[in-house]
């Protein structure tokens, strides 16, 4: 715990009313290791890496995972509520949900099934791998140093395929309605405070779309819409002397489509586009109930977007919440792909998709822990002073902000002085290194890692 910045401490202490004293010192120890080792983030690299840190017997360390008692919900809740005292503490809060899909082949692993692989799909071939599909909650931070929001994974939800459903006994949850729960979880722990969530277009379902409307005073939804979507009137009231059930849906209005293409004038903007650079670009608006048969209607705005400059090709968003700016519906959805560098940074620099557990506790622990991770090396490099965070930069022309990359080498150089170097084994040896020294040391491995 000495090796964690003071402000990040009060995580760490809440972390450990989770765990048993015992089991609390080795779950630390892993996680300190994991981001100092290279390459795969097996258990038994770990502790090659750490050596004579990790002072008991190899097996105990992977019982932390297989066999221990603990649950990563509290330990969500705490990074939660840090993140948003520290970052969030007023206004709406931007959160990013999305899919990942980890290669985990194998007789015996857990949940494994076969999924598109996006990596290496495109619109004419679609690859396949075996492994684990997670659906992913994040919320949007703004960091010093850095022109974009990074995407701080929070929950993580296990897919399931029909087939393991099934043999299971249980009822089929889509990516979808898993996104949904864990929705419904943030709303849960946090009641007083209002969420504005932005999804690909996988979750521009009709269902989540109602569920957003009916908590709208909270949660207001952002995503990808259809263009040929079927949209009506307010539905007109009933009369007590007309016979049958009351009407779900009023007249016919044309497609957003349609719309947009006898549009006579087009609003033209400057957003904020996809990595944070500013896009000129024209829309058109417009509002409408949309309704789904046997699902009724919901009330949404949506807007076409159109780039100025012909790299992207049109799109139309919508959300739930009709008060909002077109400007605002863009930015928020372009702020999105702050969840897509996660998983890309999650995988180079912290090892998402390289464990090789095959149980039911170690693969529902392991890529959860690694992609959470991520977040706690985010939060422990704002949480350095600000002369820790300027000599270990990577230089190269044109960056023009700090990455994941340079955070990650500052939460090693931090580990390697006050807790690699500052155990007794190792202390008497680099005591006698002059200032100069020590510090070039610590640069050389830090950047060599």
């Amino acid at each position: 715990m000495a090796s964690v910045p003071k402000a990040l401490q009060v995580v760490f202490v809440a972390w450990r009313a989770v765990f048993s004293e015992s089991v609390f010192d080795k779950f630390m120890t892993l996680l300190q290791g994991a981001v100092l080792t290279p390459g795969c983030r097996t258990i038994s690299r770990i502790l090659r890496l750490l050596g004579s840190l990790a002072d008991a017997h190899p097996s105990s360390y992977h019982r932390v995972l297989s066999h221990r008692r603990w649950s990563m919900w509290p330990m969500a809740r705490i990074l939660a509520e840090y993140i948003l005292s520290a970052f969030c503490h007023k206004g709406v809060i931007r959160i990013v949900g999305d899919e990942t899909v980890t290669e985990h082949p194998g007789r015996k692993v857990f949940g494994k099934a076969r999924h598109r692989d996006a990596k290496r799909s495109s619109h004419s071939f679609i690859a396949h791998l075996w492994g684990h599909k997670w659906v992913v909650l994040a919320i949007l931070v703004d960091l010093p140093g850095t022109t974009r929001p990074w995407a701080l994974p929070i929950l993580v939800a296990l897919y399931r395929d029909k087939k393991d459903n099934k043999a299971r006994g249980l009822r089929h949850k889509t990516p979808t309605d898993l996104m949904r729960q864990l929705l419904c979880v943030l709303l849960h722990w946090f009641p007083t405070r209002k969420f504005v969530f932005s999804g690909d277009g996988a979750y521009a379902t009709h269902g989540l779309t109602r569920f957003a409307r009916r908590h709208q005073k909270r949660l207001t939804l952002i995503s990808r819409f259809h263009a040929d979507a079927a949209l009506y009137a307010t539905p007109p009231k009933s009369n007590k002397k007309s016979i049958g059930r009351p009407r779900v849906k009023g007249k016919k209005q044309p497609s957003p489509e349609a719309v947009v293409r006898h549009a006579k004038r087009r609003k033209k903007l400057s957003v904020k586009w996809y990595g944070g650079e500013n896009r000129q670009v024209e829309v058109v608006t417009g509002t409408g109930h949309w309704y789904r048969a046997g699902e009724g209607i919901v009330e949404v705005l949506w807007v076409h977007v159109h780039d100025l400059t012909g790299t992207h090709r049109d799109e139309y968003f919508y959300t739930t919440d009709l008060h909002l700016t077109a400007k605002q519906v863009i930015e928020y959805f372009t702020g999105r792909w702050s969840i897509e560098v996660t998983f890309q940074e999650a995988r180079a620099h912290l090892g998402v998709e390289t464990t090789r557990g095959w149980s039911r506790q170690t693969v529902l622990r392991a890529e959860p822990c690694l992609l959470g991770l991520y977040s706690v090396v985010a939060l422990w490099f704002a949480a350095l002073p600000e002369s820790d965070r300027k000599d270990l930069a990577v230089e190269w022309a044109g960056k023009v902000t700090i990455t994941y990359s340079d955070a990650v080498t500052f939460v090693r150089r931090d580990l390697w002085r006050h807790w690699i170097f500052a155990n007794p084994a190792y202390a008497s040896v680099v005591e006698k290194l002059s200032h100069t020294q020590r510090r070039q040391l610590i640069r050389t491995i830090t950047l060599a890692l």
